[in-house]
């Protein structure tokens, strides 16, 4: 098998990226890692480069080219099996909630955008970004109430795709601070202790390219 190459945007702003970056760790697929900065003039065209839909994470693989996260997440699942819950509903419940990340809460992301390198408590509580957090809390809870005995995170024990997939989400509330019930922030101090997601944030806390649209934006 052929050496992998994982194309992401900065480790500082891109939640896309480190949501494709976790499970090709998770996997332990030998890759290539290569950061493309986001917001400079050569971003697009480079990201067109490797990548059909013009956006990262791209995954290239044994002559395969896989352009999102969660099809990037799937295929890791293929690979490496553990990925995803082995009993059947706890594993359909990971992909649903999963797939509820992937596709949903904008209003969380436009309102509280990514970046590991800031602290800027109290900003961003637009009422649709409330509203999102409310709903991810009780998601949280809901899944770990069934599926989350013996272990810190979603589904027990074991980090998950399903836990990969809202890491993004913690390390946005670790920038921006919204207030969270017990439960939530105990999920969300797990996750944020792993040591992949904690790899992850020092690494772009140590880049020096800065975007100003992320670090001069004024707090909301």
């Amino acid at each position: 098998m052929t050496r992998a190459t994982l194309y992401i945007g900065n480790k500082r702003y891109s939640s896309w990226s480190l949501r494709g970056w976790l499970p090709c760790r998770l996997a332990g697929l030998a890759f290539d890692e290569v950061v493309i900065p986001l917001d400079t003039p050569e971003t697009q065209a480079r990201i067109r480069a490797v990548s059909p839909s013009g956006r990262v994470p791209c995954l290239h693989h044994d002559g395969l080219v896989i352009w999102d996260s969660l099809a990037i997440a799937e295929y890791c699942a293929e690979l490496v099996p553990g990925l995803w819950p082995a009993d059947r509903a706890a594993r359909a419940r990971a992909r649903v909630v999963t797939a509820e990340m992937h596709a949903g809460f904008l209003e969380l992301r436009r309102a509280m955008f990514f970046n590991v390198g800031r602290a800027i408590p109290g900003g961003g509580r637009t009422p649709g970004a409330l509203a999102d957090i409310d709903r991810i809390a009780r998601l949280w809870a809901q899944t770990r109430a069934v599926h989350g005995a013996g272990g810190p995170y979603l589904f027990g024990e074991t980090f998950t795709i399903a836990d990969a997939f809202y890491a993004p989400i913690v390390c946005r509330f670790a920038t921006w601070a919204p207030e969270l019930d017990a439960a939530a922030q105990a999920y969300a101090d797990a996750v944020w202790a792993h040591p992949l997601v904690a790899e992850w944030v020092a690494a772009g806390r140590a880049e020096t390219w800065r975007s100003p649209r992320y670090e001069e934006s004024p707090a909301p």
